[in-house]
C-alpha cells in the first residue's frame, strides 16, 4: 500500500517499486453523471426483461427511445453495471485462476425431491449512490428461497455466512454455483465439503446452467425492486425481505401447479420465514 507519509520512500519511489504509474495513484474516479445514471436505469430494466441483449442491440434500443448514444458509452455502462449478455462466450465468471474448479453435475439430471439441489448466485441492486449486492440460495425442486444476504462489497464472507446459516436447518445433496471467486474460495468450498455436499459449478459462458436463480433475479427486479424508489441500504434490505416472504408464501408458480414454493417445500421441516442474513460491509 502506498503511504504518502512514509519517512523514507516518496510516493514516486513507491509507485516505481510497485510498477504502478504515478498517474494511477492520483487518479480519482469521476462520479456518474445524471444522464448516465438515467441511461443506466433504462439499460438495467431492459436487460432484466431481455438478458440476451448485447451492447450493440442495447444501443439500438436506446436510440429507439431518442437517446443518441454511441456503443462505447453503452459498453462503459455495461461494465459499470457488471452486465453480461446471456449467451455462450469466454470469461463470463470472474474466477480466481488459483481456485479449484469443479465439474457441472446437473446436465440431464432429473430433480426429484426437495433439498436435492440448491444453488446460489449474486446480483446487483441499484441505489442512487451506487450498488448493493444480493446473494440468494434457492432449492431447485420447490423454488423455495432458503436464505439471502445483502452486502455493499463482493467479498466472499457474506456468502459463506448465509450458506452456513441455511445449513444449520437443512442440507442438500448437490450445491450448484458459478465459477466466481466468492464460490471457489477455499472457505466456501470447505463449508460444503465438510457437510458432505457435492459441489457442481456452471461451465464458463453457461449462465443457463443456473437457470432457476436467473429466473428469480428477473422476478424480484421486475415485480418488486423496479416498483420502489429505494435510496438507502436499509430501505433495500426492507423491501427485499418483503419480497422474499411474498415469493415464498404468496406467489404461486405455474411450474409448481400453481402452488407456492413454501407449499411444495412444506414436506420438509422449515421455519415460518426463509432464513435471512443481511450483512452490511463497509
Amino acid at each position: 500500500m502506498i503511504n504518502q507519509q512514509h519517512p523514507e520512500l516518496t510516493v514516486s519511489r513507491q509507485c516505481e517499486l510497485l510498477e504502478l504509474p504515478r498517474a494511477s495513484y492520483y487518479y480519482e474516479k469521476k462520479p456518474m453523471s445524471d444522464y448516465n445514471r438515467y441511461l443506466s436505469t433504462l439499460i438495467d430494466e431492459e436487460f432484466a426483461r431481455h438478458p440476451f441483449l448485447g451492447t450493440r442491440r442495447m444501443r439500438e434500443y436506446l436510440i429507439s427511445l431518442g437517446h443518441k448514444v454511441n456503443r462505447k458509452r453503452v459498453i462503459n455502462l455495461y461494465q459499470e453495471l457488471d452486465l453480461e449478455a446471456v449467451f455462450p462466450k469466454k470469461n463470463l465468471s470472474k474466477a480466481n485462476p488459483e481456485h479449484k474448479k469443479y465439474p457441472y453435475l446437473l446436465r440431464n439430471v432429473p430433480i426429484t425431491h426437495i433439498n436435492h439441489v440448491w444453488s446460489t448466485d449474486i446480483t446487483y441492486l441499484r441505489l442512487p449512490s451506487g450498488f448493493v449486492y444480493l446473494m440468494t440460495i434457492i432449492d431447485w425442486y420447490s423454488r423455495y428461497i432458503l436464505g439471502w444476504a445483502i452486502s455493499t462489497t463482493l467479498e466472499a464472507q457474506f456468502c459463506i455466512e448465509a450458506v452456513a446459516l441455511a445449513l444449520q436447518h437443512n442440507g442438500t445433496d448437490i450445491f450448484n454455483v458459478d465459477q466466481g471467486a466468492q464460490f471457489t474460495c477455499q472457505d466456501f468450498v470447505n463449508l460444503l465439503l465438510k457437510a458432505g455436499i457435492k459441489i457442481s459449478m456452471d461451465g464458463k459462458g453457461r449462465a443457463l446452467d443456473n437457470i432457476y436463480i436467473e429466473r428469480f433475479w428477473r422476478s424480484i427486479k421486475h415485480e418488486w425492486i423496479y416498483l420502489h424508489s429505494v435510496t438507502t441500504v436499509n430501505e433495500m434490505i426492507r423491501i427485499v425481505k418483503e419480497y422474499m416472504h411474498y415469493y415464498n408464501f404468496q406467489r404461486p408458480h405455474q411450474s409448481l401447479n400453481y402452488q407456492t414454493p413454501a407449499q411444495v417445500y412444506a414436506s420438509c421441516p422449515m421455519q415460518d420465514e426463509a432464513e435471512t442474513l443481511s450483512v452490511i460491509n463497509s
